[in-house]
């Protein structure tokens, strides 16, 4: 789960991380009080949406009086902004947060991400801050620092330290430097996060060090006992197939297909895509419905995956060992005949109960299109969907 800018900033400043001063807003009005709250002579609008980029896109402005703020406010609040991360769709913009400008000297790129290889918490850093990780991994790839932490230990304070020197601070910065590494790596290991991004992290005119702009993410499966953290959920920044495929507990991601997916098993579901791609289709989403699916969970698996008005043909691939290939099988028919499914549909079943399945499938009398193999099921559901396309 991701959160917005302006969250991120108010957990990590719990944690002891120094931000700028600044406000919400909902409103071009609501935006100027919260500059004249704020004080100064200078400020940032930044719109709120979860993606990098903004800058580019227009969505982050510096403004100098209280007519420059509440212009530049009308200007985002209700349109969709569009970054190289949103897709063309973009995000609706429906908040901004403003906040006091800051004298930058030096711009820090500071991270701390989940290394799945490791299994282990890596420290990313960078004295060339401002720039998206891949630019810099790729313009001034010297400049990377990386850090293994053991969870056995921690983060330690000669880590923070050794970071510190190596991005070339001065000598007074160094103290600071190493107490924000370690209240965000607090940060990170209390509320179960999977990234956290500092970018950048500036040194001021004063010699100060502030965190100008966060991105946050969390692990989905832990917000059982964050409460607080699914509390910060914005479902106008999400995918709305996702959306509803995260409350009915099944793994969804939707892509830009026209050849909807139903799996079991997060490798098989891997696999089916990477065989439609070769057959010359186009997946519509990754599903994982998970094991021991009953009928009902097959019938809710259908209706999102049918909520996508893009699917043109269903591909059903089931690979039967917690599962059975029975209540898949009537799962299926349940929904083609509840959900009155005019679209062809491929169904593949091999694995538990995998002859009592195609008998109920043979014996529905529904036009169902079977297959015995995964190349076979990709192949059929292609040749589906181009007859359905020249019809």
């Amino acid at each position: 789960m991701d959160i917005h800018e302006y969250q991120a900033k108010e957990l990590l400043a719990q944690f002891g991380v120094p931000v700028p001063a600044g406000g919400l807003a909902y409103s071009p009005e609501q935006a100027s009080y919260r500059a004249r709250e704020i004080g100064g002579d200078r400020w940032v609008v930044k719109a709120q949406v979860h993606s990098g980029g903004r800058g580019e896109a227009g969505g982050i402005r510096i403004c100098a009086t209280d007519h420059e703020i509440q212009d530049a406010a009308a200007d985002m609040l209700g349109r969709r902004l569009v970054t190289r991360q949103t897709g063309a769709a973009g995000k609706l913009v429906n908040r901004l947060y403003v906040e006091a400008a800051t004298d930058i000297k030096q711009e820090i790129y500071v991270a701390f991400v989940l290394d799945r290889a490791s299994e282990r918490i890596m420290v990313i850093a960078s004295s060339e801050g401002g720039m998206e990780i891949e630019e810099i991994a790729e313009s001034e790839p010297d400049s990377l620092l990386r850090l293994s932490v053991d969870p056995a230990t921690g983060f330690l304070p000669f880590q923070a330290r050794e970071l510190a020197f190596g991005l070339g601070l001065d000598s007074g910065l160094v103290g600071k430097m190493t107490r924000i590494l370690s209240c965000a790596y607090r940060a990170f290991r209390d509320l179960d996060a999977t990234m956290l991004e500092i970018n950048p992290l500036a040194v001021t005119g004063s010699g100060d060090l502030l965190a100008l702009d966060c991105k946050m993410s969390f692990d989905d499966n832990a917000l059982f006992r964050r409460p607080q953290i699914e509390e910060l959920r914005d479902r106008s920044q999400e995918d709305p197939r996702e959306s509803i495929a995260h409350d009915r507990g099944l793994s969804y991601v939707g892509l830009d297909g026209d050849i909807g997916c139903m799996i079991n098993g997060a490798g098989l579901a891997m696999a089916t895509m990477d065989m439609i791609k070769l057959a010359g289709g186009e997946p519509a989403n990754f599903l994982d419905i998970g094991g021991g699916a009953s009928p009902e969970r097959v019938l809710m698996a259908f209706k999102v995956v049918l909520g996508d008005e893009k699917v043109k043909v269903m591909l059903v691939n089931i690979f039967a060992g917690i599962n059975r290939c029975d209540w898949v099988a009537e799962g299926v028919v349940q929904a083609f005949r509840t959900l009155k499914i005019e679209m062809p549909v491929v169904v593949r079943l091999s694995g538990t109960n995998v002859e009592e399945g195609k008998r109920i499938i043979a014996e529905s009398g529904l036009p169902l299109i079977t297959a015995d193999t995964l190349a076979e099921a990709a192949e059929k559901a292609v040749a589906a969907l181009k007859a359905r396309k020249a019809a």
